[in-house]
């Protein structure tokens, strides 16, 4: 079996393809190269009013990149809901390895001091591959998905790659492309900058893989 490296994951997303494993505890990760592809056009988001009162209220505070691999084990992690998940302990591994190098981000949702969801996924260009997202309260990864949004649009990032398209993707806009098209919008991003830390444009004060730029609230535009 090859071994996951950094950069091989990075050669990999560029090529279109992404891993996943089987089962949570299976030692081993597969390549996924679908047929179609879900991609959230950034200019298509669509913001349900309920939600976008939430994210007014300020119920939860956003965090970028303050605890990283406390976002992607509560991915990982198995919930009455989910009864298992894609992620086991090499993709664990190399996503983190990923995060330290600049390449992977989490968005996260605190309560109380308590991390209570969030997502994950990788930069490259300005491409944004997303990977999964967890929620232990109502809505909390969902106003990180907004946060998201908001991050990548001022970041100047042109495409969200969501991988596959759920029920819950497709309420926010999320749309399937043939795996032809897709190269064709994935190859034209990666040519692009962009950068997930906007306020290193505006600030110069964000260090890539140790960022801890946090929010309140959420712009709605």
């Amino acid at each position: 079996m090859i071994e996951l490296t950094p950069d091989l994951i990075l050669k990999a997303y560029a090529c279109g393809v992404f891993p996943m494993a089987e089962r949570h505890d299976s030692p081993d990760v597969y390549w996924i190269d679908p047929d179609f592809r879900g991609i959230l056009p950034l200019d298509q988001f669509h913001l349900p009013r309920r939600l976008a009162r939430t994210v007014r209220s300020g119920a939860y505070e956003v965090r970028v990149d303050h605890d990283f691999v406390g976002t992607i084990r509560g991915c990982a992690k198995r919930t009455t809901k989910r009864r298992d998940t894609w992620i086991n302990s090499p993709l664990i591994r190399i996503f983190s390895e990923l995060h330290l190098r600049g390449h992977a981000h989490s968005v996260e949702a605190w309560r109380k001091e308590k991390l209570v969801g969030g997502l994950y996924g990788v930069a490259i260009g300005s491409v944004f591959f997303g990977e999964s997202m967890f929620s232990l309260e109502r809505d909390a990864s969902k106003v990180a998905l907004v946060a998201l949004i908001e991050r990548l649009k001022r970041g100047g990032f042109t495409l969200l790659d969501t991988q596959f398209v759920t029920a819950h993707l497709r309420r926010f806009g999320a749309i399937e492309v043939p795996r032809a098209d897709y190269l064709i919008l994935l190859s034209a991003a990666l040519t692009r900058r962009a950068s997930f830390y906007f306020e290193e444009l505006e600030l110069g004060t964000v260090v890539p893989g140790g960022g801890k730029v946090t929010q309140s609230t959420t712009q709605i535009s």
